[in-house]
């Protein structure tokens, strides 16, 4: 089970202040608590009630086998994405977000095989064979690639999710994943439209502590969702070396079955042939029987004669 979300924690983390309140997106006034100074503050008991709710739904298409893509390109928050997200093998955007990086997904993996072919030439020994202009050429490539590209390398499809901090800076990689239907999970600060994101999570996406106390939450429950995956597979794994167990076993049982059965007949035989040895021996008696009773009348016979 994931930690309890607690107040005080999103409390010490800063996730409680809000922007300007002349900066402010009316419809975010559900989430907001009070204003103070100039400044909003973010109800924070909604706040982890989102989180919880945001939670579930990533734990769900995390056990489904999918990848969720976490998108932050601001300066606060690159590292502690890239950190988080590597942590639980899940794609994630920190550099400049490529133009039709999910509606041209295709293209997008055009350039990722790009790169892996780069690698096969090192590999190989080909890259060698190049001026050295066109090794420089070819590195130059490799490293932008490698900067843009190199975290979605492993992602062979589309998303399951999105994970976005800050969608007023993220508002392309937002638009692609509405137009794809792909769900979004998402930090929105005071100043932003929550109606553009699936599952909101009203936050401070500017200070670095706010962003990773959500991402520490989210990656855990991203973790627990892999984890019962795993254990779905062993388990599976399990069944199928049972199933395939059992045929062997009966077919064991089979080979020794006939070879029981003809110890069996070999004991039954010889208690066979005493039986009607004995049976024999009880006969002869039944015959004197009749015998004597002849004998008797006899001599009745002859008393009777003389």
């Amino acid at each position: 089970m994931a930690k309890q979300i607690e107040v005080k924690n999103l409390l010490e983390a800063g996730v409680h202040f809000g922007h300007l309140t002349r900066k402010w997106d009316p419809n975010m006034a559900p989430y907001i608590y009070m204003e103070r100074n100039g400044i909003h503050i973010i109800n924070l008991y909604k706040t982890a009630a989102k989180i919880e709710e945001a939670n579930e739904a990533l734990k769900k298409i995390a056990a489904s086998g999918r990848k969720i893509l976490f998108v932050a390109t601001k300066k606060q928050a690159k590292d502690i994405v890239a950190e988080k997200a590597a942590n639980v093998n899940m794609p994630y955007i920190t550099e400049r977000w490529p133009g039709g990086m999910l509606t041209n997904f295709v293209t997008i993996r055009k350039a990722v095989k790009k790169m892996a072919s780069i690698d096969r030439m090192k590999k190989d020994g080909t890259f060698m064979t190049l001026s050295k202009k066109e090794r420089l050429q070819v590195d130059r490539l490799r490293a932008k690639l490698e900067k843009n590209l190199g975290s979605i390398s492993d992602m062979t499809r589309l998303p399951g999710a999105l994970f976005v901090v800050d969608i007023k800076r993220e508002h392309i990689a937002i638009k692609e994943a509405q137009k794809l239907n792909i769900p979004i999970f998402a930090m929105v600060d005071t100043n932003s439209d929550p109606r553009e994101v699936n599952y909101v999570i009203p936050a401070n996406d500017d200070a670095s502590k706010s962003i990773e106390n959500i991402l520490g939450h989210v990656t855990e429950a991203v973790a627990e969702g892999l984890a019962d995956r795993k254990a779905d597979k062993d388990a599976k794994k399990e069944e199928v070396a049972k199933k395939e167990e059992a045929p062997k076993a009966e077919a064991v049982a089979e080979e020794t079955t006939p070879e029981v059965a003809k110890e069996a007949k070999a004991e039954a035989a010889p208690k066979a042939e005493k039986a009607p040895k004995a049976e024999a021996k009880t006969e002869k008696p039944a015959k004197k029987a009749p015998a004597k009773k002849a004998k008797a009348k006899k001599e009745e016979e002859e008393k009777a004669a003389e």
